[in-house]
């Protein structure tokens, strides 16, 4: 009869016997590379695989590198290698001015650029002490930016991950209605992406004619084609096999991981910055904060289905808003403020004729001070801030830290995909290497985002 033993191994689980005890194995593996592990699993003479899967995956929509321990086709491991796109973007910040940083932050989540544009400027706009005195109409233009934006990214998020599980037509038809939502921004902003559109008090340059006309057209057929989208996932049998309890991440693991956005809300918690924290007047709009109970990937799924129904919502509200008031896109302080009152020229958008001709032939001191204002930048009061805003894929933040000068000493981002990108191996330990796509999908990572 054998006797039973407490293991001292903190990782050993229960009371085991003493035979027991002499065969048995708890393994720690504690950072490594590819190389490690391949030599710790010869070594063990263990019936165990090491894939490398990545970094040019097509489900990371970007270079992901992931470090998956297979027994069979169970995935006993799955750790994330990250840094293949990094760009040093904070760093580079600090060495331009307060405006120019809005060029270099809208490039790092390059399917969210309006968001990162809006919580860097919003949170510039609070060390300046100017959060009041920002036009409605501005903040308007940047509400409607940024819902634009999270369908655009939501379409992307459903079209891509549709595509890895072989469904050619929900990215075809993800990407046509992300082309309906890209003309409109191209025609405000004069770029499809990485805009540079919203900046330090306002934005760039108002809306152009026909703008109010286009985004009326633009929302029932968008609003179409999402349900084109349902009809095709919502209930198709295939759908709900690869993705029901599927990347299962309960709220308690949400909550110990810091993740936000979609796979959040499709826990049942319905945290939405929006509401719980407005900004930009999002207060005044009527929309729902969306949310599923299921935790799992199709989950998400329909989470980023009905939230682009509550953008378009929203769009039509800010269309209504902007018809009926026709004020400035950019604060009254000519110390901060650039031009912002454009017009339509034969080279295309420029500086209003009145603010040309005045510098130009006028008045020298407003030539000087469009020189300085343009090439120095204006000085920010010491301090530092933090500002959320809600991000397609979760909370973004920018924390800023300004010593009084024209540029940032620090400007860090908290990006979604950087935190959220951590439930990876909770996400996928147990299930089948297929899902790992699928799980990893659903998470919706964007590097440029996550290594900055």
């Amino acid at each position: 009869m054998s006797t039973h033993t407490e293991s001292t191994d903190p990782y050993a689980t229960g009371i085991v016997d003493d035979e027991a005890v002499a065969d048995a194995h708890v393994f720690n593996i504690e950072g490594g590379d590819w190389d490690d592990l391949v030599d710790e699993a010869t070594s063990l003479n263990e019936e165990r695989i090491v894939v490398n899967m990545g970094p040019q995956h097509p489900s990371t929509h970007g270079v992901l590198r992931l470090i998956l321990e297979l027994d069979g086709e169970t995935v006993t491991e799955a750790r994330a290698g990250i840094g293949y796109l990094h760009t040093g973007i904070e760093k580079n910040m600090e060495f331009r001015t307060w405006t120019q940083g809005v060029t270099f932050c809208t490039r790092m989540d390059y399917l969210t650029p309006l968001f990162q544009e809006a919580a860097y400027c919003l949170a510039i706009e609070k060390l300046l002490g100017i959060t009041d005195d920002i036009p409605e109409r501005a903040s308007v233009i940047r509400v409607l930016m940024m819902e634009m934006t999270r369908i655009s990214s939501h379409l992307v998020a459903l079209g891509t991950g549709g595509m890895e599980m072989g469904a050619t037509t929900v990215m075809t038809i993800g990407f046509r209605e992300r082309e309906r939502i890209l003309g409109i921004i191209e025609m405000i902003t004069g770029l499809r992406m990485n805009n540079a559109y919203i900046r330090p008090g306002g934005v760039a340059v108002d809306l152009p004619p026909g703008t109010i006309d286009a985004i009326r057209d633009m929302v029932p057929k968008v609003r179409k084609g999402i349900g084109e989208l349902e009809a095709l996932l919502n209930e198709n049998p295939i759908v709900k096999g690869r993705m029901v309890d599927v990347g299962v991440l309960d709220l308690a693991g949400c909550m110990a991981l810091s993740v936000t956005g979609p796979v959040l809300r499709s826990t049942g918690l319905p945290y939405d910055l929006r509401k719980s924290d407005p900004y930009c007047g999002y207060e005044t709009y009527d929309f729902d904060v969306i949310t599923r109970t299921s935790s799992d990937a199709y989950g998400r799924l329909r989470v980023r289905i009905d939230e682009m129904y509550e953008s378009l919502k929203i769009i039509a509200q800010c269309a209504d808003r902007l018809q009926d008031n026709p004020g400035p896109v950019m604060v009254a302080d000519k110390k901060i403020g650039w031009p912002a009152q454009l017009a339509l020229g034969p080279d295309g958008l420029g500086n209003s004729l009145d603010h040309i001709r005045e510098i130009m032939g006028e008045s020298m001191e407003s030539l000087i001070h469009h020189f300085k204002l343009v090439t120095e930048g204006f000085r920010v009061p010491p301090g530092q801030v933090y500002q959320a805003v809600e991000s397609a894929k979760g909370e973004l933040g920018c924390h800023l830290v300004s010593e009084g000068g024209t540029r940032p000493y620090r400007a860090h981002f908290r990006d979604p995909s950087f935190n959220n990108l951590q439930a990876v191996a909770a996400m996928c330990e147990g299930g089948m290497i297929a899902d790992v796509i699928v799980a990893v999908a659903s998470i919706d990572p964007v590097m440029g985002g996550v290594d900055r």
